[in-house]
């Protein structure tokens, strides 16, 4: 490592890298998956299977991370898998595109995008994570994360605020045109802000690390008990974080009528709403000079559950308005649970067990994720079917969907009180400021 780290100008070039990433993810698996569902009135668990490709594809992420680990360049992995991202977010449009005239050939085109978005965003996101973490202070990391998580939530929230502005009147040649630019934006994005970061920040891979064997390297990180317990806890609480990721949209538009500009204006809503949150977290606790990352997350994952209650009540012949406050209140829970989570998660990558290993620490961690994404948005997709098959009613289907994860965030806020529990207290992620 560099003797003085990273600069704060370079996380927030890591920052922005971050930011095309997710603005690409955001559009893929939001604006896409409304499409299918609701103008193609395609299954939701048809979209649910392709994004479960998407995180399937990322569970090589601890590969990715004991090679970051282990290499000498960490650039041509971070860039290399914004441009595969970026690649696959166009042949998936293309893919849903083609479903509304031909499904035997849009369906498996739209699933070689979903493998190139997997793929390309677990290699740019490990690498990244890797870099940040061996790159930057100690004392700065929980800083760190916080910037580069608030620039991601930033960019989703700016990406698709602008793309429901543009997307109506809805057609496919505007979606291949409104996808286009924001693939071409991201890819210049990234490369302007990695151009010479890696050589100023001079980090250099152990040599120690560049010997030990993958299954190894994984099995003794595994072995760590904090690493093992934080690893079960970020996949129960993601389980319960993603299912309604895939099925929000279309109860905006079955229930309540939402154009799909409008819906895509709505994610943008919860995800700025995501954006409050995590400022609140950094600025609140700052202040206070006491707060506890494990009642933080926990307190965010309490108030996602009463959110979604809110938002299944809301389709219960409320008024129209009525949802939009119960989407930003889920949002805002879900910032609150998402840069405590990911500020216990900075921490313990540098801190628990042996050095060197910061990569396969967030590859595991980030394989969790992935996996419990997956499950999740295909187990909330799956369910908003089976319950409006069984149940007729668009409305009470999805309530009762939304009812039954609220559940799971409660049994993740009691998770949160005892697995996130580091060696000494883990700062909140605006200490060190």
């Amino acid at each position: 490592m560099a003797p003085n780290g990273l600069s704060w100008s370079g996380i927030l070039r890591l920052g922005l890298v971050q930011m095309a990433i997710g603005s690409v993810i955001a559009l893929t698996t939001s604006t896409l998956n409304r499409i299918m569902v609701v103008e193609l009135a395609l299954p939701a668990v048809l979209p649910g299977l392709l994004v479960g490709i998407y995180y399937a594809l990322q569970l090589s992420r601890p590969v990715w991370g004991h090679r970051s680990d282990a290499g000498r360049r960490r650039t041509p992995w971070i860039l290399g898998g914004v441009f595969v991202l970026a690649l696959g977010g166009l042949v998936a449009t293309l893919g849903t595109v083609r479903m509304e005239t031909d499904l035997a050939i849009g369906l498996p085109l739209s699933g070689a995008g979903f493998m190139l978005i997997g793929a390309g965003a677990g290699a740019a996101a490990t690498s990244l994570l890797a870099f940040l973490a061996t790159a930057t202070r100690p004392e700065r990391r929980p800083a760190a994360a916080t910037i580069t998580w608030l620039l991601m939530i930033f960019g989703i929230a700016a990406t698709t605020t602008l793309v429901g502005q543009i997307l109506d009147p809805y057609s496919p040649a505007r979606l291949l045109r409104v996808v286009a630019g924001v693939c071409t934006g991201a890819c210049l994005l990234a490369t302007l802000a990695m151009i010479g970061l890696e050589r100023d920040s001079a980090v250099v891979a152990p040599a120690r690390e560049a010997q030990v064997p993958f299954r190894r390297a994984f099995a003794e990180t595994w072995a760590e008990p904090h690493s093992r317990r934080f690893a079960v806890f970020v996949f129960l609480s993601m389980i319960a974080y993603s299912m309604q990721e895939l099925i929000l949209e279309p109860f905006a538009g079955h229930v309540f009528g939402f154009s799909p500009g409008r819906s895509t204006s709505m994610a943008g809503l919860q995800n700025g709403a995501v954006l409050l949150g995590v400022l609140t977290v950094g600025i609140v606790g700052s202040g206070l000079g006491r707060g506890s990352l494990r009642v933080w997350t926990a307190a965010g994952c309490v108030g996602s559950a009463a959110a979604l209650v809110a938002i299944a009540l809301a389709g219960f012949g409320g008024p129209e308005a009525a949802l939009l406050p119960s989407v930003f209140a889920l949002g805002f829970a879900n910032g609150v649970f998402a840069v405590a989570a990911i500020g216990a998660m900075m921490q313990l990558a540098g801190s628990a067990g042996q050095g060197g290993r910061e990569g396969t620490r967030m590859g595991l961690w980030g394989a969790a994720q992935a996996m419990a994404s997956g499950i999740g948005g295909f187990l909330g997709a799956a369910g908003a079917d089976t319950m409006r098959f069984a149940l007729g009613e668009n409305h009470l289907a999805y309530g009762t969907v939304f009812v039954i994860e609220a559940g799971l965030f409660l049994v993740a806020a009691a998770l949160a009180l005892s697995a996130i529990d580091a060696p000494g207290r883990v700062p909140l992620p605006e200490e060190g400021l």
